[in-house]
């Protein structure tokens, strides 16, 4: 399976990140969304980024041009028609994947891989909206895109092992280390985060510590970068939500059960960076 042409599906942070690494790598790629604005703000993030990239001499401003040269933008997700390789990255919401994979599936060239950056929901499941099971996975690239290393690649019980080596082929060109799993809730990354994360906000809860404290103690106890209430800001606290109901309901087991802090912040609006408040306030 040689993958050149590729499309991702979603033009917000995670869709505009994808387009950048891939035309970066050399594949020519199609940004598509729903609304020219949308596409049209993508690019600019793309555009800021690789200038980014050149003010710190970290690529030259022809490699810059010839990325931009690689990229089109669309409204139509005809233009995937003739794409070896979709990467869809539209909002975390079960039946929006699902009515677009199969899409997809009737829009794309049979020999066409699908596959999800999906955080959470299963790669089984989304398979089963296709004709062609064995050709959906999912990459799960890590925000933000064009700096973090990793993506996760998650196997369906379907997916042909011919489509796993492209994928992580596909990946290596981007520049990222690719990881494999398999489809369960949560895959690997969510599955051991979130709760971690999690058990920082009953901390919190439970008065035990301040968010600077509980976050501090994270950073120099633990070498982590980023304190968890911190990033559960970062990530969204609606999304940290939505994978913890996805872990309780999949796994089955109380000890995934989110904390009433974390469902009560949401249902109040503050998700965090994104709407200006959350554990601090932006």
């Amino acid at each position: 399976m040689n993958i050149q042409k590729m499309a991702v599906l979603g033009a917000g942070q995670m869709g505009n990140g994808i387009t950048q690494v891939a035309a970066c790598a050399g594949y020519e790629v199609t940004m598509i969304d729903i609304k020219q604005e949308f596409v049209d703000n993508g690019l600019a993030n793309i555009e800021k980024s690789l200038a980014k990239l050149v003010s710190k001499e970290r690529m030259t401003q022809e490699e810059s041009d010839a990325a931009l040269s690689r990229i089109s933008i669309s409204t139509d997700r005809h233009s995937a028609a003739d794409v070896d390789l979709v990467v869809e990255a539209i909002p975390e919401i079960p039946d929006l994947k699902f009515s677009t994979f199969a899409e997809l599936d009737q829009i794309c060239k049979p020999s066409a891989i699908l596959a999800s950056n999906t955080s959470s929901i299963s790669i089984d499941e989304i398979a089963n909206s296709t004709t062609r099971p064995d050709k959906v996975i999912g990459m799960h690239f890590m925000n933000p895109v064009p700096i973090m290393k990793l993506v996760e690649i998650i196997n369906g019980s379907q997916t042909d092992s011919a489509v796993t080596k492209a994928v992580i082929e596909a990946s290596e060109n981007m520049g990222k280390t690719p990881l494999c799993c398999n489809d369960s809730p949560g895959f690997v990354s969510n599955r051991i985060l979130c709760p971690m994360i999690n058990e920082a906000i009953l901390t919190l809860q439970d008065g035990v510590a301040e968010p600077e404290a509980i976050d501090g103690i994270m950073k120099l106890g633990m070498n982590h970068p980023i304190g968890p209430l911190a990033l559960s800001d970062l990530i969204g606290n609606d999304t940290v939500l939505h994978i913890m109901n996805v872990l309780h309901e999949g796994l089955a087991d109380d000890k995934y059960a989110p904390a009433p802090l974390l469902v009560q912040m949401v249902a109040d609006g503050k998700l965090g960076r994104k709407s200006g408040e959350g554990f601090y306030t932006y």
